[in-house]
Order: structure tokens, then sequence, then C-alpha cells
């Protein structure tokens, strides 16, 4: 076999894992995931966010990546973190730890919650963001009592988490249509129905929930806004640079045929 044979071998066959890989991924892609608001760069958002995330995440989940005294690049000042967020013995210079013993919630809930300090980051995939998925996966509970928490949701479905924030959105339910594709009968999501209502309307409970995504967002990279600005900087001083630099060029090779 001549050399050229087997390089057009090796090119089809990697066009051919391509083309696979990218039938894999739109086939299990699904249904895009809702837009998460962007309010990176909302101190006051932020600050909701991380109330929001302390009331009702750090119960479960840790953050032990993350630092109370961080919290002060959000603009809350120590005395605040002390007094709004703190909970149980933990000190400002400790990281977030969940309240809850690992072990006894690994037997409640079947599996050990998972550290959410860069949950954000590690949740994008084809369907969006980490900061759609979440966005629209705590929207997306319902009630079902046939699971072991009485919750489902229709991004994670049988998920063990239970909806912690449902006093805010209320109690509501799924409604399924049952579609049959080439014999074969399966029960789609079609819309939720309103129960009872929560603390929060819908409106307020989806602005909600998007301060809390951004909190997390912030919260995988808290440096990231510093990065940001700086970025855009650096970008202004190299094309700065590179004008100066090709001035120079000329000026030096002018003279030169």
């Amino acid at each position: 076999m001549t050399t050229m044979g087997i390089t057009k071998k090796i090119i089809l066959g990697m066009a051919l894992a391509c083309g696979l890989s990218f039938t894999a991924q739109a086939n299990t892609a699904g249904p895009a995931w809702d837009k998460a608001p962007n309010r990176i760069h909302d101190m006051g958002a932020l600050q909701n966010g991380a109330k929001l995330f302390v009331n009702y995440c750090l119960n479960c989940h840790s953050a032990a990546y993350m630092r109370y005294t961080r919290l002060t690049d959000i603009g809350l000042t120590h005395e605040q973190i002390k007094d709004n967020l703190l909970v149980t013995n933990a000190k400002i210079g400790d990281t977030m730890k969940a309240a809850i013993d690992p072990q006894q919630a690994k037997s409640w809930f079947g599996n050990t919650p998972p550290d959410l300090s860069v949950i954000a980051r590690s949740r994008a995939g084809a369907n969006g963001s980490g900061a759609d998925y979440l966005y629209t996966y705590m929207r997306s509970f319902y009630r079902d009592p046939a699971t072991q928490t009485g919750w489902n949701n229709t991004v994670f479905p049988n998920v063990a988490m239970p909806h912690v924030l449902w006093e805010l959105q209320g109690d509501r339910r799924a409604v399924f249509k049952e579609v049959t594709e080439h014999g074969v009968t399966s029960h789609q999501f079609e819309a939720f129905e309103q129960l009872t209502p929560g603390t929060l309307s819908l409106a307020q409970y989806d602005s909600a929930v998007g301060d809390l995504v951004n909190y997390l967002q912030w919260m995988a990279e808290p440096a990231q806004t510093t990065r940001q600005r700086v970025g855009i900087w650096v970008l202004i001083f190299l094309a700065g640079l590179s004008l100066i630099t090709w001035r120079l060029n000329k000026a030096y090779w002018k003279d030169i045929k």
C-alpha cells in the first residue's frame, strides 16, 4: 500500500469519527435550556443570591473552595457577613461547609450532595451554559408521590434532591402527554399546573432563581470580573504596542531596498 493510500485512509477514518461524534452529540443534546439572566456585575443580585445560597443550599451542599471573607468582593462587609450569612459556629475565615453530616445525607437521599463550588462551570453542555442548566433545573421541579422525596424534575428525572425552594414557588404538578412513535408509546412533558401559590409570584421566583444562579456562576470564579476588566486593558495595550511596533519596523526598513 502506498503512502498516499495510507494517508487517505487516515483522513477518512478521522472524518468518520468526527461525524459519529457530532451525530451522537446531536442525538443526546435534547431541548435547549432556558437562558439564565446575566447579572454577574449586579452587586445587589449577587448579594441576594448569596443569601439564598446560605439559607437554602448550604444546609446540604458545601462550597469547600469558597471562604466567607471572599463575599466582600460583592460589596458585603465583615459585619454583614457575620450577622446574616454565617451558619452554626462558622468563622468568617472558614470555607462554606454544609450543616448536614455527609453520611446522614447519603442515607436520607441515597447520594452525598455534591460540592457546589464550581457547579456553574461543570454543568455546561450542548444545551447551554452551566448557568442555563441551573436556571432551568431550579424551575423544573414538580410533585411526584412515587419518588422518595415526593419531588421530581423534568431536567433531571428521578433526582434525589428535594425541591428546597418549593415554599417560594408553590406546589405544582407536571402534565404529560402520551405520544406514540414507530409503535412505541412514551410520555412527554407538556406543561406545569400550579396547585397552590408560593410566597413569590412566577416572575419574582424566576428573578430569585436568576440571582441564585448568578451567585453560583460568580462563586465558580470570583476573579472573573477582574479578569474581564483587566483583559480589556491588556487588549488595548497590545493593540497600541502593535501599532508602535509596526511604525518602528517601517521606519527601520525604509532605506533598505
